[in-house]
């Protein structure tokens, strides 16, 4: 896997992944910014959240749930000193769809922390207290 980051002025950036996509990153406006894009530590945040709904996806797709959405809500403290890293971070998974088994849901989340996550789990042995919950909802 490979990325590049390339300076675009002030302290912007413009992050580009081996798949050729490109997304703008930029700072505070307190900070030289011009608040284009997302913070560096929020695309940690998000690339968590994109890879746990992936797995959760894949693994209620997989045991036939007939979803219809799934919306993972992410909240991370970091700490008071430099570095600010992640200290403690929550993914609430809501998932709507047609007749859900609840055991199912909770499965896939299960395994999406405990197994198959990458990012859960790599910054889970940095130290970050990561938790999860979900809510089911029947679609209309």
């Amino acid at each position: 896997m490979k990325a590049t980051i390339d300076w675009t002025g002030n302290v912007s950036f413009k992050a580009t992944s081996g798949t050729g996509h490109e997304v703008q990153i930029d700072g505070p406006p307190d900070h030289g910014g011009q608040n284009l894009g997302p913070r560096p530590m929020e695309m940690v945040l998000m690339g968590l959240g994109g890879c746990s709904s992936f797995d959760v996806m894949s693994i209620l797709q997989k045991s036939r749930q007939d979803v219809t959405a799934c919306r993972t809500e992410l909240e991370a403290e970091r700490a008071d000193a430099v570095p600010s890293v992640f200290t403690r971070i929550h993914l609430h998974f809501i998932v709507t769809g047609r007749n859900l088994k609840e055991n199912q849901v909770k499965r896939a989340v299960s395994l999406s922390a405990e197994k198959y996550c990458s990012a859960s789990i790599m910054l889970a042995q940095g130290g970050v207290e990561i938790s999860h919950s979900y809510e089911i909802h029947e679609a209309a």
